[in-house]
């Protein structure tokens, strides 16, 4: 199988490619940060098939479409690259605020407008969305970071009832707080909190068993569910506490 990985220089792009590493597998990897690529290949190279790195800043669409394009036809695209301001109450400059949502919802859609054609032309092809579970509950300090992956559950909705008759397989992963260079940001203590190699094993059996939808873990999901069929009079009190 041919995978591209997004994102792949760190994090859960990173395991997710040390994961898909085997003998059956051609990885590509892509992300901006060159020599942490060429670390990543040096590491893998033995255990895959074949590891070719793409160096690109993904909110240069252009450039990055371009990239795409040399490709050539993939088997799966696991769309990893995703971005964080922190936490804050305080307004999102608009600068900081644009570069996520570019980063986050924008650099997607820039990808899958090569990819699409290809996998249509296939009759196959799997999109992974890497979503979160902060896209279903938007606390105020997480606004910019909640809002845009709630888009790209959208997005990815739309996108898996359009292609599905193309026999192109959408699915959409949510995850709660996995360790990451994301996550390490966060000054607060995180529920739930998954090491980097139990997320991506949750999330590589999810894609596996072609899960539409995965939200994990599954404790944290109820909470936000349960508070989600709240009153809301009593979310946005509750949601106040913590503020």
């Amino acid at each position: 199988m041919k995978i591209l990985i997004t994102g792949a220089s760190s994090g859960l792009g990173a395991e997710l490619a040390r994961q898909y590493a085997t003998k059956d597998n051609e990885l590509i990897l892509l992300a901006r940060r060159e020599k942490k690529l060429f670390t990543l290949r040096q590491e893998l190279s033995e255990k895959c098939k074949n590891i070719d790195i793409v160096v690109a800043d993904v909110t240069l669409f252009e450039e990055l479409q371009a990239k795409i394009e040399l490709i050539g036809e993939v088997d799966m695209v696991i769309l990893n690259a995703g971005i964080s301001v922190g936490h804050s109450e305080e307004i999102t400059p608009f600068k900081e605020f644009k570069k996520l949502y570019d980063v986050n919802v924008l650099s997607n859609h820039a990808i899958l407008e090569v990819l699409l054609p290809k996998f249509k032309a296939q009759r196959s092809g799997k999109i992974v969305f890497i979503s979160s579970l902060a896209s279903l509950f938007s606390m105020p300090s997480s606004k910019a970071y909640s809002s845009s992956k709630r888009a790209l559950n959208a997005y990815a909705e739309a996108i898996r009832y359009k292609y599905k008759p193309d026999g192109i397989k959408v699915i959409n992963i949510l995850p709660g707080f996995i360790k990451s260079e994301l996550t390490a940001k966060n000054s607060f203590k995180m529920p739930f909190l998954l090491s980097t190699q139990e997320g991506v094993k949750r999330i590589k059996k999810a894609i596996e068993n072609d899960k539409r939808i995965y939200a994990f873990p599954l404790r944290f999901y109820l909470i936000i569910k349960l508070l989600n069929l709240l009153p809301h009079f009593l979310r946005e009190k509750i949601v106040h506490s913590f503020s």
